[in-house]
């Protein structure tokens, strides 16, 4: 069932020096994209495939999980009929239309009308840190955060309740999870390492800040990019701790 937030578009940053931040994700292997014209501040993507990054050289409640839906007026008008309250809603016929929300542990989602930017979705071209599996974000209490986005995103895929809960849904084409990890400070991207030996010797050779063994839960390094975006890189066998799950309609209900 896909979401009717839309399809995941791309995980973005603050950047208070996007040439830096370009430059780092660049050099761990993920591809700039090609923008748009529709944003007025300094904007770029990079892609590995399966996720993209957007920098945005302005200030927000960053990061945001953002997301295109093209009848977003629509679509804006149905959620806040079932509860959803905005923190903006941009939607006119002369503007680009977007608008954004939080969810109940202050993280913003940002809905679009239409894509930023162009790119080659379908390779599969790891980076550095391997194979993106997962926005992770904290959250005080899953099952309350749940209430969230079950709605919006029906799809509870695993969930985990030792040695923290952790939850993943699938949010409009993107695995996003609800840590209740107290090492999980912001939200985050996660990754499936399957050559440990290669991701060193290349933080080693350009010197990339990071912390072995971090804290949070499966993670055995985190990399930390220069506007403070943290990206965790897991064992191969970390994924099967998690539990596959059939049913979430007890989440169904719209936040009231």
């Amino acid at each position: 069932m896909s979401s009717s937030l839309g399809r995941f578009l791309e995980f973005s940053i603050r950047t208070p020096d996007i040439i830096e931040s370009l430059s780092f994700y660049k050099l761990i292997g993920f591809t700039e994209q090609e923008i748009g014209d529709v944003w007025p501040h300094k904007y770029a993507v990079v892609g590995d495939g399966l996720l993209n990054i957007g920098l945005h050289d302005r200030t927000f409640d960053a990061p945001a999980v953002t997301f295109v839906q093209p009848d977003l007026a629509k679509r804006a008008r149905s959620m806040a009929d079932h509860g959803f309250d905005f923190i903006f809603m941009h939607l006119d016929e002369d503007v680009f239309n977007h608008i954004a929300l939080r969810d109940r542990d202050g993280h913003q989602v940002t809905m679009l009308e239409a894509r930023t930017f162009t790119g080659n979705d379908e390779f599969d071209d790891d980076s550095i840190l391997g194979t993106w599996f997962e926005v992770s974000l904290p959250v005080r209490d899953a099952m309350r955060s749940a209430r969230f986005w079950a709605p919006v995103a029906p799809n509870l895929l695993r969930m985990r309740e030792e040695p923290t809960t952790h939850m993943r849904f699938d949010v409009g084409g993107a695995a996003l999870g609800l840590s209740e990890s107290i090492a999980l400070k912001a939200p985050s991207l996660c990754f499936v390492c399957r050559d440990k030996e290669a991701l060193f010797a290349a933080i080693k050779r350009h010197g990339l800040p990071h912390e072995k063994f971090p804290g949070y839960e499966g993670a055995f390094v985190a990399v930390q990019a220069p506007e403070g975006t943290m990206l965790y890189a897991f064992d191969e066998d970390f994924l099967g701790d998690l539990i596959e799950v059939e049913e979430s309609d007890d989440l169904s209900e719209f936040p009231g």
